[in-house]
């Protein structure tokens, strides 16, 4: 089971342990690697990214992310975590507030949850059920200098 932690980060199944915001890219990998294999991945704007895949679960993680833009602080560290669930199979439960997002239609799981997501929380799905969540590290907007 994956937990979602908003502020913290997320906990891993098992004793796998818990990506926490501003791990480096090292004890991310490690952390994950006790659970599945991880895969070097690449997204745009972020040092470095890793994927993994896990019971029909899959985990894109980047960290060390800058905002080209200058609206925000650059995060170093964890900074997004993004869980996608296999359509074509039973996945692994991933929880928020003790609702499993992916176990149910999404109708119910917003209704469970209150439309009251923290912000840091993002989900996404296909009209019936929620496909992907993302955590985010809280993005602090840059100051004016």
């Amino acid at each position: 089971m994956f937990e979602i932690l908003p502020g913290v980060g997320l906990r891993l199944p098992g004793r796998a342990g818990v990506l926490r915001f501003g791990d480096d890219e090292r004890t991310a990998q490690w952390a994950v690697a006790t659970v599945a294999d991880v895969r070097e991945g690449w997204v745009c704007g972020a040092g470095w990214s890793f994927t993994a895949e896990y019971e029909g679960v899959r985990l894109d993680v980047h960290g060390d992310v800058g905002d080209r833009y200058g609206r925000y602080e650059d995060v170093r560290g964890l900074a997004t975590v993004g869980l996608t669930r296999d359509p074509l199979c039973l996945t692994a439960p991933v929880v928020l507030d003790g609702i499993d997002l992916f176990g149910y239609p999404s109708a119910e799981v917003l209704d469970a949850l209150g439309y009251d997501l923290p912000p840091a929380v993002r989900l996404r799905g296909d009209g019936r059920h929620l496909t992907t969540v993302w955590l985010d590290a809280e993005r602090v907007p840059a100051r004016d200098t």
